[in-house]
């Protein structure tokens, strides 16, 4: 027995292409840049993006959303694995007729022949209206356990991209620029500090910046070393 659906857009007002940050030559600049520019077109109407954990994928997946809806084009973002309990069916009915669905963590239906048969024809009424799809998963299309080798096919037939994964100093940087954004100076130095005490995954670091941000706000207090250590760290 499948749970009932409602479904929304759910997406995060934050994930947006502004607040993606590349560093200089960043391996990630091409598929941002095809993404943001060239996805509303038909030589992109299907592109299959992968990475590891915070690397970005479901980031860029929204923001994909959020650029459709300025363009005054309807768009859907589902992470599958929030939905594996529903009816994959009653998940896709009626959504043929939205400019731009975006379907994350497509991992998670591996295996399961109703989810996979579901997607399959999904694909090619989304392909056959001419609509935009854009896949978000953890590893390249062609090591997807999928058990229905059609779907593997389709999804090597469109634009695949990789992001590639992040390293401390990178990390550190997207949490200064992140700070900036909400109105907050973190020193290189302070960065660091941070980088080398919190989980390193970007959306427990995304976590600490929230609660620095509310922090920062009632304690009318500015960043510091002694601060951070106080509200983050404190054993």
């Amino acid at each position: 027995m499948f749970k009932q659906l409602v479904l929304n857009v759910g997406l995060n007002d934050d994930a947006t292409f502004e607040n993606f940050f590349l560093m200089k030559d960043s391996p990630n600049a091409t598929a941002v840049a095809v993404i943001q520019g060239q996805l509303l077109r038909s030589e992109h109407s299907f592109i299959y993006l992968w990475g590891g954990q915070g690397t970005g994928v479901s980031h860029l997946l929204q923001a994909s959303c959020h650029n459709a809806l300025t363009q005054k084009l309807s768009a859907q973002y589902i992470s599958l694995s929030e939905f594996l309990n529903y009816s994959p069916k009653e998940l896709f009915r009626n959504l043929d007729s939205v400019s731009l669905i975006c379907l994350d963590d497509i991992q998670a239906i591996t295996g399961k022949p109703h989810w996979e048969q579901e997607i399959f024809s999904f694909y090619n009424l989304i392909r056959d209206s001419q609509k935009y799809l854009l896949i978000g998963a953890n590893c390249p299309a062609r090591e997807l356990p999928l058990k229905l080798l059609d779907l593997r096919s389709r999804f090597t037939s469109g634009s695949i991209f990789q992001l590639s994964n992040m390293d401390d100093m990178h990390k550190s940087k997207i949490l200064q620029f992140r700070a900036f954004k909400r109105g907050m100076n973190i020193s290189d130095d302070l960065a660091q500090y941070i980088i080398t005490r919190a989980p390193r995954e970007m959306g427990s670091l995304m976590s600490c910046l929230d609660i620095l941000e509310k922090s920062t706000m009632q304690e009318k207090r500015r960043l510091s070393k002694p601060f951070v250590r106080e509200i983050l760290f404190k054993e």
